[in-house]
């Protein structure tokens, strides 16, 4: 079975284009969705997806009404070479039923891999030359006189957690965790 998937990002915008070259291409049935390719939850694709078959074929107007990411894509592609369906974009000239479309589509998988692994280098090297320059990342500490504070106001039973926390600034999991260790250390 042909099955077709077209995709916009907004309301606003006609899935009339992608609609029509996916009846051209003799697709059996068509999943259309208005929702941003940027979202990971996106019910027509998931629904697609559970009917898919060995044999059959997904057709898309273009690769990027799949995703947006190269990596959610290829996952995807992967995903459907291992359940032994075929896929095929109109506008890119993909086809993994023919060896030229396999072979496009595992140098794209591997372009991906670089691509990941030279941003995992950058992130490296950033966060190298950050701590050589005495920054350390993430959240800056909460300071004592405040944690202290927070603790004063949530045992003097006047004030809720989110007042505590509208009042102080610490967040709600924060609270809850200095409240926690000051039990653990009590226990002791």
């Amino acid at each position: 079975m042909r099955f077709g998937y077209a995709r916009v990002s907004t309301q606003d915008q006609s899935l009339d284009l992608q609609i029509d070259a996916l009846q051209q291409a003799c697709c059996d049935k068509i999943f259309t969705e208005k929702i941003s390719g940027a979202r990971s939850d996106r019910p027509e694709l998931e629904k697609l997806l559970e009917q898919l078959r060995k044999g059959d074929t997904l057709i898309v107007y273009k690769l990027d009404r799949l995703g947006r990411s190269t990596f959610k894509l290829l996952e995807l592609t992967a995903d459907l070479e291992k359940m032994g369906v075929e896929f095929i974009s109109l506008r890119d000239n993909i086809d993994t039923s023919t060896a030229i479309g396999r072979a496009m589509f595992r140098m794209l998988a591997v372009l991906a891999e670089m691509e990941r692994e030279i941003i995992v280098e950058r992130t490296q090297a950033g966060i190298k030359a950050a701590r050589a320059r005495g920054r350390l990342g993430g959240r800056p500490k909460v300071p004592q006189k405040d944690i202290e504070r927070a603790l004063k106001l949530y045992d003097s039973r006047e004030y809720s957690v989110p007042e505590i926390v509208e009042l102080t600034g610490i967040s709600k999991a924060s609270i809850y965790r200095y409240l926690e260790k000051r039990q653990k250390h009590a226990a002791k």
